[in-house]
């Protein structure tokens, strides 16, 4: 079975990403996610070792998020060793960069998801992951103007 890591940041990334989950009795799957009040049930359905968390952060909290952020970087490249996903999927956001970056670069697949919150622009971490993807899949026609050679399969709802 292949082993897959899913993350996402939490809230509406996190609930498009769980649309997913018929992929999870297929596979070998791995969550990572924020660490939020709303999202700790994951532990729950999936088990506490199926399951693993970063810290939340805001990019509208400038100085910490800075720091919450490289201490992510440095938990996904732990993360990473622990796992050894051969594929990443993600409907992002900041917080699935430093992972597909490191999977990327240890010869695993990227998988990219981009929101269904934008039908006409691309996010940030959208448009540093697009170069890498090996599947970058968009929920909109509209944004195959914005990311050429990504491929359009409808939404995840």
């Amino acid at each position: 079975m292949k082993k897959i890591l899913f993350i996402s940041s939490t809230g509406g990334h996190l609930t498009e990403l769980l649309q997913l989950k018929e992929m999870f009795s297929s596979c070998d799957f791995h969550i990572i996610t924020e660490r939020t009040e709303a999202n700790l049930w994951l532990e729950d359905t999936y088990g506490k070792d199926r399951v693993d968390w970063l810290v939340y952060g805001t990019k509208s909290h400038l100085f910490t998020y800075l720091f919450k952020f490289a201490w992510n970087c440095l938990k996904s490249l732990y993360l990473y060793w622990k796992i050894r996903p051969e594929y990443v999927v993600t409907t992002g956001t900041h917080t699935a960069v430093p992972m597909c970056r490191i999977v990327h670069r240890h010869g695993g697949k990227v998988i990219w998801i981009e929101t269904f919150a934008n039908a006409t622009t691309p996010t940030k971490a959208g448009k540093m992951i697009y170069p890498i993807a090996d599947l970058f899949l968009v929920q909109w026609e509209s944004m195959k103007q914005v990311y050429p050679e990504a491929q359009y399969r409808g939404w995840l709802f």
